[in-house]
């Protein structure tokens, strides 16, 4: 197999867990075992290194063995005819001595042959990507459901007071309708988040070939670090002399330099040490001038030597050959370069992202407190008449956006440090392993999909609320501001 050994050891790790236990590290075993496009890769990689032998082959000995047997009929005017049988058998022997376009296409082949197994390599961490996508996708899917259905929840809770407030001529018939229409944009953006987890499920179904219900949820205590090391050049450095991509194009280029040399060193003399034994019987009885003992006419040959060929003219066909290897080092060494410029442009907008995601996943998850600020306050202001309803259903939908977008951040900033990686081609199975030290099999996202909050940040949240119901709540000896808004949510 081809698989490197830290995937066999990882394999050996982890096949020995419950399957029912939908983590990263199972799922990406089962994408290993069930993945159609990695086995196709790996029989595509096996088949291009059979080239390295093939190659080899035409610089060992070749050794023949031949033997036939006829019936034929001789006929001679004035001497008569004969019918007879003959029979021969031959041994050959041939060793290239020099063989230069043989030896280039062998060169050739080795790079072909270890340009065959990086991309392999290239694959599996491909397929590292695809799972880690596949996975924090479902993630993000049920993260956005559980907030989708809060939002629909609070939204109806609108459309319940406005109502109430309507009965009893506190409002006018605008603000049910307003709310009427907030509430079923909210539903329908619930349908929507129900339809794309299911999706997103199907996206996993097709790496692994199995069914998952539920996924153990990313702990919001991760740590979110800039890359390590925090050089951008340093990244870019390891980029360009280990990304898998790269390699694989430097080798072409190798690969192509060596078929170049092939094709000139045709117009070389080739020498070849052969030797050669060769047993022919039988024969015609004209006229009976044979003796019968040897009648047969058996003869045996045998010879050892040296032989020289060298080509003088092909009808044009080295020489466009010469050009043709010529045109095509020239496309390798131009694709390899424009690989160079894509693989240092990723890794730079990929380290830059990864630095401001540490940023922005602590400003959004900031945003939430102060959207929540903003919506008790903009609720208050409803109450005592200075705001109405339209002012409050665009406070929750800013609420429940900041809680989105910190989400969909916090899924973008896991997903971008493992792309850095791939692009400096450092990534393993050994950075899934370290993710699942983060996850939780207990993550309930109608519950977990909101981060939990300090002191300062729950005193900002209920700073518009009453003091005796914050108080009360800061009592209990829980967060306050989680236990608010869950509640609320």
């Amino acid at each position: 197999m081809l698989r490197p050994l830290y995937v066999a050891i990882m394999l050996a790790g982890v096949s020995g867990q419950v399957a029912a236990q939908a983590d990263l590290m199972t799922v990406y075993q089962e994408a290993l075992l069930h993945s159609a496009d990695l086995a196709a890769a790996e029989a595509d990689s096996l088949a291009q290194q059979e080239a390295l032998p093939q190659a080899r082959s035409l610089l060992l000995p070749n050794i023949a063995l031949g033997a036939g047997v006829a019936r034929e009929r001789l006929e001679v005017e004035g001497q008569g005819s004969d019918t007879y049988t003959t029979d021969y058998y031959q041994a050959s022997l041939t060793q290239p001595l020099f063989r230069a376009e043989r030896w280039f296409n062998y060169q050739a082949a080795k790079s072909v042959s270890e340009q065959a197994r990086v991309e392999f390599s290239a694959t599996q961490q491909a397929l590292i990507i695809q799972v880690a996508e596949a996975y924090f996708n479902v993630l993000r899917a049920s993260d956005n459901l559980a907030t989708a259905r809060a939002e629909e929840e609070a939204f109806e809770r609108q459309l319940d007071q406005a109502r109430e407030r309507f009965e009893v001529g506190l409002s006018a018939r605008t603000d049910v309708l307003e709310a009427l229409a907030g509430y079923d944009t909210a539903r329908a953006t619930r349908l929507t988040a129900e339809t794309n987890l299911t999706v997103s499920y199907q996206a996993l179904t097709r790496l692994t070939l199995s069914d998952y219900d539920r996924l153990a949820g990313i702990r919001h205590e991760m740590p979110i670090m800039p890359p390590l090391p925090a050089s951008l050049q340093e990244w870019v450095d390891t980029a360009a002399m280990q990304n898998l991509s790269l390699q694989a194009s430097r080798l072409a280029v190798e690969t192509a330099a060596d078929t170049l040399r092939s094709s000139k060193s045709a117009y070389l003399p080739t020498v070849d040490a052969f030797a050669r034994y060769n047993h022919n019987s039988g024969g015609a009885d004209l006229g009976g001038g044979l003796n019968p003992t040897n009648r047969a006419g058996d003869t045996e040959q045998a010879s050892v030597g040296i032989e020289v060929s060298l080509p003088l003219f092909t009808g044009g066909a080295r020489t466009s050959q010469v050009r043709e290897s010529g045109y095509r080092l020239t496309q390798s060494e131009r694709l390899s370069e424009a690989r160079l410029r894509e693989v240092v442009e990723a890794t730079r907008n990929l380290f830059r992202t990864v630095t401001s995601s540490v940023e922005e996943v602590e400003a959004r998850r900031q945003a939430i407190v102060s959207a929540r600020a903003a919506r008790d306050a903009t609720q208050t202001g409803y109450e005592v008449g200075t705001r109405n309803v339209v002012d409050v259903l665009e406070a929750e939908r800013n609420l429940f956006r900041a809680v989105r977008d910190y989400n969909t951040t916090r899924y973008n900033y896991i997903i971008d440090t493992l792309r850095l990686k791939q692009a400096a081609g450092t990534l393993s199975p050994q950075d899934l392993m370290e993710l699942s030290e983060w996850l939780d099999p207990q993550y309930n996202p109608d519950e977990d999909f909101i981060p939990p909050f300090d002191e300062e940040e729950a005193q900002s949240m209920s700073m518009q609320r009453p003091a005796a119901e914050r108080s009360g709540q800061i009592d209990e000896g829980t967060n306050p501001a989680t236990q608010d808004m869950r509640s609320t949510f």
